[in-house]
């Protein structure tokens, strides 16, 4: 698998993700590890994701040889209003507090002593960046300074909190996760602040939020060039154009196919064609 070098830290190409997995997600985990994928994204947030069965994935990787400096763990400290009721920290206490809680839950749950990533899961505000915000990142900062977090990043962030978050933080973001539609031109506002400010972008729901593009016949006639699926075009697609793609799906064969992605080649035409087709499709 190829790897970004970031800091003098290398991180993998391509991600797993285990949104959604619920009772699976030890299995699957497991699963995308032995595929080849060597980045897993979890959140310490029991709605949506189950931390600690990801955790009992990588104790039965370990014992079957695969070590913990092998993989990129990356999770997030998520919001009260984004917990279900079900929150990892105790929701009476500040919000620095919440974070040291949720962080120290976290990394009981993946039997680790740091995270290569930590990300804020979104902003506690609609529009722009507010005290909650700020007093969240600086608790997240204190993670980054203290070596318990390798990388710090936020998901889930508008261009214009982004830009808010780069030009005021004491310690910049260096991850971005967004959910990528091709109407917005695949976030391309977020995206080039990304590229300014030296972030890695990681593009989720990539398929998902773009069934349209998926059965156009340009991305049709790409895979049908390339010998693959319009799956593995898109995240050719989105290498080419400087994301991080996650990919979450369920079958075996998928993971294989996906990673295989990262062997084909797109023209200078296609990319642009791949990168304007979203805007057309509005």
């Amino acid at each position: 698998m190829a790897l970004i070098a970031y800091n003098q830290i290398s991180i993998p190409s391509f991600m797993y993700g285990t949104a959604w997995k619920k009772d699976d997600t030890t299995r699957l985990a497991q699963l995308a590890v032995e595929s080849g994928f060597k980045a897993i994204d979890t959140a310490n947030q029991l709605i949506h994701y189950r931390e600690a069965l990801v955790g009992d994935a990588l104790l039965s990787l370990k014992k079957n040889g695969v070590q913990r400096d092998q993989l990129f763990l990356q999770t997030k400290f998520t919001s009260l209003d984004g917990q279900g009721g079900q929150p990892p920290y105790d929701p009476s206490v500040n919000l620095a507090t919440q974070v040291k809680q949720s962080i120290e839950s976290s990394l009981e749950h993946l039997h680790t002593d740091y995270l290569d990533s930590y990300v804020l899961h979104g902003p506690y505000s609609r529009r722009g960046l507010g005290a909650e915000d700020w007093q969240v990142w600086a608790a997240i900062e204190e993670l980054y300074k203290a070596g318990t977090v390798r990388m710090i990043g936020i998901s889930n962030v508008s261009a214009q909190q982004l830009a808010e978050l780069c030009a005021k933080a004491t310690v910049k973001p260096m991850v971005v996760q967004n959910r990528c539609y091709a109407a917005t031109g695949w976030d391309n506002e977020v995206r080039e602040i990304c590229r300014s400010h030296n972030v890695i972008y990681q593009g989720f729901s990539l398929l998902t939020a773009n069934g349209q593009v998926l059965s156009a016949p340009a991305v049709r006639e790409i895979a049908k060039r390339l010998g693959t699926g319009v799956a593995q075009v898109i995240f050719r697609f989105a290498m080419d154009v400087g994301m991080l793609p996650l990919t979450g799906t369920t079958n075996p064969q998928n993971m294989k196919e996906d990673l295989q992605a990262e062997q084909l080649t797109l023209t200078t035409e296609e990319v642009q064609k791949i990168e304007s087709i979203g805007l057309i499709h509005r």
